[in-house]
């Protein structure tokens, strides 16, 4: 199945995580659909090591890719609902209870760091993350990691929906003056400036 390129205007991971099922121009699409659309959403979001996602493609059974597919669907829903309920305020540590599926998930993790050869000038060693990708299901822990980056270092008072009449997609404002309105010009702006530019060829007409 041929997809087209996912969409990444939040502004933030976390929030491209929620934009990979949209409706960007008239037919909805969800890029993790199915665990190919998972490793390719990936891949775009360049969330996991290209090398990683290839193993895990060959070594995997398809049901496994599908399994975690519909664990990524299910916490991008969760993780949607937290969003949507806490949006244009800041968060409060009161909200911590709600966030005890996202710390379970990060309690997973089998991520560590280890020591090699440094690949610049300047001492011989370096400490480099490392992670045991042991399933199809540990691909989901690096978009916890980007989910939790979000809530710990965003300001909810700047997350805000596009105005689009239709739109789905989501986006941080970090916009001096937070003025931004629109999840692109590309998309949404530009139909409300047609849409505008109609309204007032309409009421020209009619004067």
């Amino acid at each position: 199945m041929t997809r087209s390129p996912a969409i990444f205007v939040g502004d933030a991971p976390g929030l491209d995580f929620l934009n990979s099922v949209a409706t960007p121009v008239d037919t909805p699409i969800d890029w993790i659909s199915d665990g190919e659309g998972l490793l390719n959403w990936l891949e775009q979001a360049r969330l996991v090591p290209v090398s990683v996602l290839e193993t895990i493609r060959v070594e995997a059974l398809p049901r496994e890719l599908d399994e975690a597919a519909d664990q990524a669907r299910r916490l991008r829903e969760w993780f949607r609902g937290f969003v949507q309920k806490h949006r244009g305020r800041p968060l409060g540590k009161e909200s911590l209870a709600e966030l005890e599926p996202l710390n379970r998930l990060l309690g997973r993790d089998e991520a560590f760091r280890r020591i090699v050869p440094r690949e610049h000038e300047g001492l011989p060693f370096e400490l480099q993350f490392e992670r045991r990708w042991r399933s199809p299901e540990a691909l989901l822990l690096p978009i916890g990691e980007a989910l939790a980056e979000f809530v710990c270092t965003e300001d909810f008072s700047n997350v805000k929906a596009c105005e689009g009449p239709v739109c789905t997609l989501l986006f941080a404002d970090h916009t001096r003056g937070h003025v931004r309105r629109w999840c692109s010009m590309a998309l949404c702006g530009n139909r409300a400036k047609q849409a505008a530019h109609r309204r007032r060829l309409k009421a020209h007409r009619h004067q």
